[in-house]
């Protein structure tokens, strides 16, 4: 398979019972490349939901969406990506909740996030050689939804607004959504999903992710953090 943009993402553990719900929910299954039938949930219209983040799958981002680098190889990045999880080690925390993140839910780890925070900036800066540079229009679109100093010298020199101080851990689990269905979603996930939610949450590997050329993104490899 052909891949236009790689990433790096936290990628739930396939077998866990929140994850089947979560995946089920989103309707894509990055780890097998399919799409999954929606759970059905009275008065709630999941397809119409979770439309924005379907392509993305279930995951955390931890470093964001990039082209190659002209002379970079994959070969070359899946070695990086093996380098650095064998100096990581395992991160766990308190657990995760159904949140609000603006107009739209996320699940967001409760606790102490300082070592995933950690993690993550060593994806961001380790990896960022292997990332093509923005192009302008690109750059453009970020700074359309108004950026702070802060984000707009992460676009710069990282490709992207919301990494190192300004990253929040979040699994997406819906699009922007008007408060009457944002309120609703919100009830139903407190029913069908919180219950399944891990305690402690632990975050055991990192997932290099592949997008296809059809914008849907798939698994490629998971590398064991084992620093």
């Amino acid at each position: 398979m052909t891949f236009t943009r790689y990433a790096i993402y936290f990628a739930p553990p396939a077998g866990a019972e929140w994850t089947k719900f979560a995946t089920s929910w989103l309707g894509w299954d990055m780890e097998t490349g399919t799409p999954v039938a929606h759970p059905v949930i009275r008065g709630i219209d999941v397809a119409a939901v979770t439309a924005v983040p379907r392509k993305y799958g279930l995951h955390a981002t931890l470093k964001p969406p990039f082209r190659l680098r002209e002379g970079q190889t994959l070969d070359a990045l899946h070695m990086a990506c093996g380098s650095l999880a064998s100096n990581q080690p395992p991160v766990t925390l308190d657990g995760l909740e159904i949140a609000r993140l603006g107009r739209f839910l996320a699940l967001r780890p409760v606790g102490e996030t300082q070592a995933l925070n950690t993690l993550a900036n060593a994806c961001v800066q380790e990896l960022d050689g292997f990332r093509g540079a923005a192009s302008e229009a690109e750059l453009a679109r970020r700074r359309a939804a108004g950026l702070t100093p802060e984000q707009d010298a992460n676009l710069v020199q990282w490709g992207y607004p919301y990494v190192l101080d300004a990253f929040r851990f979040h699994i997406t689990l819906s699009g922007k959504l008007d408060k009457p269905t944002l309120r609703a979603t919100q009830d139903a996930l407190q029913t069908h999903l919180a219950p399944l939610l891990p305690q402690p949450f632990q975050i055991t590997d990192l997932a290099l992710m592949g997008e296809a050329e059809e914008g849907r993104f798939h698994l490629i490899h998971r590398y064991a953090l084992s620093g």
